[in-house]
This record gives C-alpha cells, structure tokens and sequence, in this order.
C-alpha cells in the first residue's frame, strides 16, 4: 500500500526565504520513506542587510516577510500540505524587533515561525541525508555558509567531535568592513587549525546555496568532490568578474551574484586551515532538514 504525505519547510535566512514542499511516499515493501520535492519556492528577501548595518529589521522588509508568509500559506494549502515548521536564523535572531516581527507575521497570517540558534540549525541539516555520506573510518570538516552566520562540525570515526557556530556569513560580510570581521576570522582560523590539528586525510563537506551553485557550474558529476586548486581557480575567475558579468554570462540571480564571492572565500579559507584538498557538496539544506525532521517527529 501506498501512503503519501505532504510536508513542508521554511527556512528564514539572512539572504533569502525558501518554500520547501515535499512528498513523503512509504510502502509496505519499503521501510525506509522517500523524499520527494514537490515544490521549491525562494524569495530574495535580504533580512541581514537590514540587521548587520541597524540592527533590527526595517518596516519594508517586515511587510515584504509578511506577504512572503501569506502567499507561502495559500501555497502549502493548494498543495495540501499536512504539517510545516518555519524556522529563522541569525538575521532574525540577532535584530532588536526579530520576536516582535515573528509575532506579528503569527497574529496576521498564523504561519508561527520559530527563531532558533546556530547549534539547533546545525542539527537539523544534519538530520538530512549529510549523515549518510559520513564514512566511519575518515573525518570531515562540515562548514555550512549562511548570509550571517557559518556553522562548522568536524566529523571522525562517524561521530561529531566538536562543532560550533561563528557570526560570520556572506550579507555579514558584504556589510561589514575588514577591521570589522578580522576577530572573526582569526577565532575561525584557530578554532579550525585545533580541531582538525590531529586528522589525517580530512576532506570539508560544504553546503549552502552558494556553494551548490559552484558545482553546478564545474559541470561535476553528483557525489564527486571539487579540489582545493579548482576552487581556488574559482574564486580568482569569479573575483575578476563584473557583478553585471556574474549575473549575465554566468545566470547568476542579482542576489547570489554578490555574495558567492565571500561564500567561496569562506570556503577557501576553511579547506586552508583544515589541510583539505576536496570538498564534497551534497544537495541539502536547512529546508530539507525541516521535511525530514518533522517526519520523524524531531521537530
């Protein structure tokens, strides 16, 4: 027998908002259920725009959040959709009216959206298919770059050995001057460099819409890594380029031709201090992990 339900996800971002609908389908035969996206909807809100520079979040974007909310509840309602869970990160976390914010976008379109911190982030992209590809006898750097924060966890043996999260991430940077960020980046060189000091053959694991964005453009086939030269090849092209150029001769959208450049130095700098020559880029994100946590009733 077949059984299909309609799950949903939202995920609050720093750079953007995404709509996530998925199938869940389960069989007799099967155990183990299949996720199937249905829908995928993203709006380029950039929340962290407004909270790194004032620290709270403007009245515009309040009200472009608040539409963004109505129209992704008549969407999860045509689709049937039978459970959600919305959830912000660091943008709507950190600015001074964030809960207010939330608050209002409940009374007004009774989508509650759930204000979480970068450990409870990490975990449930980690309850994505991330723990699949984790083979026992290796270790891994996972470095997940968000618009303001990054969440790192350094993977051996198949268990987490430390993770942590920084307030560092790519509208941050665009933002914020190099004085500004220079703390930050040598808390991560550190923090890095301690805890990757002892593994050997350490490859990252990098997730983001950023950096699904550099495979897909390396033309690599699902699965195989990216190297450390071919990222560094990467980033000099990219950095070369117009932002017009980005957008035009690469399809970049307006809002991820500007931040793929401090995504990929990020990226760059972790393999760096990590000693990893490759970085693995599985599909997944934040909204994947909503999906699955919710089915299995983590959420």
């Amino acid at each position: 027998m077949l059984k299909i339900e309609k799950l949903a996800g939202i995920d609050i971002g720093s750079n953007a908002v995404r709509l996530l609908i998925a199938n869940v389908i389960t069989t007799k035969k099967e155990n183990t259920p299949s996720f199937k996206k249905s829908a995928l909807v993203r709006v380029p809100i950039r929340l962290g725009a407004d909270t790194f520079i004032n620290g709270k979040i403007s009245e515009e974007n309040k009200n472009r959040m608040l539409k963004a909310m109505e129209a992704f509840k008549l969407l999860m309602d045509v689709h049937g959709v039978k459970k959600y869970y919305a959830c912000a990160t660091s943008a709507m976390r950190e600015a001074s009216n964030g809960v207010s914010v939330a608050n209002e976008i409940f009374e007004k379109t009774s989508v509650k959206i759930n204000i979480i911190d970068g450990k409870k982030e990490a975990a449930i992209i980690f309850s994505t298919d991330l723990s699949d590809m984790i083979e026992n006898d290796k270790s891994y750097l996972y470095v997940d770059v968000g618009g303001g924060s990054t969440e790192f966890t350094v993977f051996s043996n198949g268990k987490i050995i430390n993770s942590k999260s920084f307030k560092i991430g790519t509208v941050r940077l665009l933002n914020l001057s190099k004085n500004e960020t220079k703390g930050i980046w040598s808390e991560i060189e550190i923090w890095i460099k301690t805890n990757t000091q002892d593994l050997k053959k350490l490859a990252l694991i990098g997730s983001g819409g950023n950096i699904n964005k550099i495979f897909k453009l390396s033309g690599k086939q699902p699965g195989k890594p990216l190297s450390l030269i071919y990222m560094k090849a990467h980033y000099h092209f990219l950095k070369k380029m117009t932002y017009e150029e980005r957008i035009s001769e690469l399809d970049l959208n307006p809002d991820r031709a500007d931040v793929i450049i401090p995504a990929t130095k990020i990226y760059l700098s972790s393999m760096k201090w990590s000693g990893a020559a490759k970085i693995y880029v599985p599909k997944i994100g934040l909204a994947d992990g909503i999906v699955k946590s919710l089915y299995f009733n983590n959420l």
